[in-house]
C-alpha cells in the first residue's frame, strides 16, 4: 500500500503555522510534502527532514503536473496550505484531484477586503464606513466623507502590513505617499481602503465549519499602527455579547460562502455592538492554534488536516483554561546588542513557550506590522487573573538592549 501524503503549498511568514502542519500530519501517519517556489526559505524543512519540491506555486498547471508525478509514488490524501495567499490555490488543486477543500472562489473574494466588504454590506453585517481609493486625491476626498480619523489599508494583504490610523490630513498624506510611493510591496494594482476607525475592544472568533471554537481578546501596541501586543483566550464576555458576536460571525460565513474548514473573524465591540473588521478564510495565524489548544484542549491544526483528508474531526473541548501570549516588540530602531532571560522565563511555572526570532547584533527596523515582533511568551493557568500574573512575570525576566543607529546604547523593555 502506498504511503499517504499530505501536500502543503508554500508557508506564510515567520508567524505562520507550517511546522505545526508538518507535526500534525506525521502524528496522523501522513507523509508531509511541501511544494514551494523556494523551499530553502523555510528553515524547518531541513531541520525536520521534510520532503520539499521546487515548483512554480503560482501556476495551477505546474502544481497539477507535480502532484500527478507524486501520485505515482504516494497516495495523496489531501492538499492544503498554511499560507492565506495560497489557500485558494490549494482549493483549486484539491478540486482537480477530487479531494476535500475550500471553495476557491469564496476564498479569493474574501481575500479582497473591498469585495468582502461589499458582500457583507448586502447582508446588513455591521461594518465601519469605507471607501476604495487608487490615488491621493481619492484618498483625501473619501477621508473627508468618512470623517477623520480614518484607517488606511491595502485592499489585499495580511499581518497589518501597510495599515495605519491617520488622525489628520498630514498623517493621511504621509501614509498615502508611503503606500503609493514604492515603499509598500503590493500584491496587485494599488487599491487603498479608507475606513472609519471603529473604536472598542478587539476580538477574534475562531470557527471550524459552522462551529465557533473560541473567541479571543486582542490588545494592540501604541497607535497609529496595529501591532499585536497580547492575545488572550477566552475573551471575557457576558452571554449577550457572546451570542451577538456569534450571530454576526455566522452571518459572515453565510454571506461569503464560507463554512468549510477554518475561518477567523476579527471585530470590535463598539457603541453599536459588534462591528466586523475583517473575515479571514483560513486557520488563525501566529500562536492562535497553540492558544486554542491550551485554553480548550482542541488541536485546530490536526482537526483541520482531518477534514482535508476526509476524516471526521472532533471539536469537543477537553478543558477550560485561560491562555495568553505577549509579543516581544522593540520600542525603537537600532542594533540589538543582546537579549537575555529566555531560559529563566521559560522556567516559570505556567509558561508554555518562549520563542525569540532574532539574535544579538541584528539590525532592527520597525515596519508597523507583524514584522516588528521579535518573539513571544505564552502562559496558561486555570484563571484569567493568574495567567496575567504568570505572563507578566515571565516577560519581565526577558531584557534586551538596543543601540540606536545614532550610536547611543539604550536598554529596552521587552514587551511593548
Amino acid at each position: 500500500m502506498a504511503t499517504r501524503a499530505l501536500i502543503l503549498i508554500e508557508d506564510g511568514n515567520r508567524l505562520s503555522n507550517g511546522p505545526l502542519f508538518v507535526q500534525a500530519a506525521r502524528r496522523l501517519g501522513l507523509h508531509p510534502t511541501i511544494l514551494s517556489a523556494n523551499p530553502a526559505q523555510y528553515d524547518y524543512v531541513a531541520e525536520e527532514d521534510i520532503q520539499a519540491v521546487r515548483v512554480d506555486t503560482e501556476s495551477l498547471d505546474a502544481l497539477i503536473r507535480e502532484c500527478s508525478r507524486l501520485s505515482v509514488t504516494y497516495d495523496i490524501a489531501g492538499i492544503t496550505s498554511a499560507a492565506e495567499s495560497f489557500y485558494a490555490m490549494a482549493g483549486r488543486l484539491s478540486r482537480h484531484f477530487n479531494l476535500p477543500g475550500p471553495n476557491p472562489a469564496s476564498v479569493e473574494r474574501c481575500c479582497d477586503k473591498f469585495a468582502q466588504r461589499r458582500l457583507l454590506a448586502t447582508a446588513g453585517v455591521p461594518m465601519p464606513a469605507y471607501r476604495l481609493a487608487s490615488d491621493q486625491t481619492e484618498v483625501e476626498r473619501h477621508a473627508a466623507e468618512v470623517g477623520l480619523p480614518v484607517i488606511l489599508k491595502p485592499a489585499e494583504g495580511r499581518g497589518s502590513s501597510g495599515v495605519r490610523l491617520c488622525r489628520n490630513f498630514d498623517e493621511l498624506a504621509e501614509h498615502t505617499a508611503y503606500l503609493l510611493g514604492g515603499k509598500h510591496v503590493w500584491q496587485c494594482s494599488p487599491r487603498i481602503l479608507v475606513e472609519e476607525f471603529a473604536e472598542g475592544l478587539h476580538y477574534c472568533v475562531d470557527i471550524m465549519g459552522n462551529e465557533v471554537v473560541g473567541i479571543s481578546h486582542i490588545d494592540f501596541g501604541p497607535l497609529p499602527h496595529f501591532v499585536y501586543h497580547q492575545v488572550t483566550y477566552p475573551a471575557v464576555l457576558d452571554s449577550d455579547k457572546y451570542d451577538s458576536i456569534v450571530d454576526v460571525s455566522l452571518n459572515c460565513l453565510r454571506t461569503l460562502g464560507l463554512g468549510w474548514g477554518a475561518t477567523c473573524i476579527e471585530l470590535r465591540w463598539t457603541e453599536r455592538g459588534p462591528v466586523v473588521i475583517e473575515v479571514n478564510p483560513r486557520l488563525g495565524g501566529g500562536t492562535a492554534p497553540q492558544l486554542v489548544q491550551l485554553a480548550y484542549g482542541v488541536d485546530l491544526v490536526t482537526e483541520h488536516i482531518k477534514l482535508v483528508i476526509g476524516d471526521e474531526w472532533n471539536l469537543c473541548r477537553k478543558h477550560s483554561h485561560t491562555a495568553a501570549v505577549r509579543f516581544l516588540v522593540p520600542e525603537r530602531d537600532g542594533f540589538l546588542d543582546c537579549i537575555d532571560g529566555q531560559s529563566q522565563s521559560a522556567a516559570v511555572p505556567g509558561v508554555a513557550e518562549v520563542r525569540v526570532y532574532v539574535e544579538a547584533k541584528t539590525s532592527l527596523v520597525r515596519k508597523g506590522d507583524y514584522r516588528d515582533c521579535i518573539g513571544y511568551v505564552i502562559a496558561t493557568s486555570s484563571s484569567h487573573d493568574q495567567t496575567e500574573i504568570i505572563l507578566q512575570h515571565a516577560v519581565d525576566l526577558i531584557s534586551f538592549s538596543i543601540t540606536p543607529f545614532s550610536g547611543k546604547r539604550i536598554g529596552g523593555a521587552s514587551s511593548v
